[in-house]
């Protein structure tokens, strides 16, 4: 499958990724997380290896405005977060069922 990126094409973090894997010649594809979304099943792959509860940015206003802390239930906090990209962290990178949230070439070498 090789390298997937999901990020927000003005996030310092996901210019940073995409940088990280350009400098070492290591084919990626970017997809615009908040043109684009991820499908039903890339959420699960990527929840798979990092929980939902990490895949929310709950640094962000929006966050806040749709009072998410107070949603207990982990299937309706996953569909507002299927229909609002703008809620994740970014950048997602995939590799295969391996997946990371943020800027982790700590975790990236390994996958070389």
């Amino acid at each position: 499958m090789g390298i997937q990126i999901f990020g927000a094409a003005k996030c310092f973090d996901t210019k940073k990724a995409k940088r990280y894997f350009k400098e070492r010649k290591i084919k990626y594809q970017f997809i615009d997380l908040f043109k684009y979304g991820l499908s039903k099943g890339e959420l699960a792959n990527v929840k798979a290896a990092v929980s939902l509860h990490n895949l929310f940015n709950q640094d962000t206003g929006y966050y806040k405005r749709l009072n998410l802390q107070y949603i207990g239930s982990s299937s309706v906090r996953e569909e507002i977060l299927f229909k609002n990209p703008k809620l994740y962290k970014t950048p997602i990178v995939r590799n295969g069922k391996n997946a990371t949230l943020g800027y982790r070439p700590d975790v990236w070498k390994d996958w070389e």
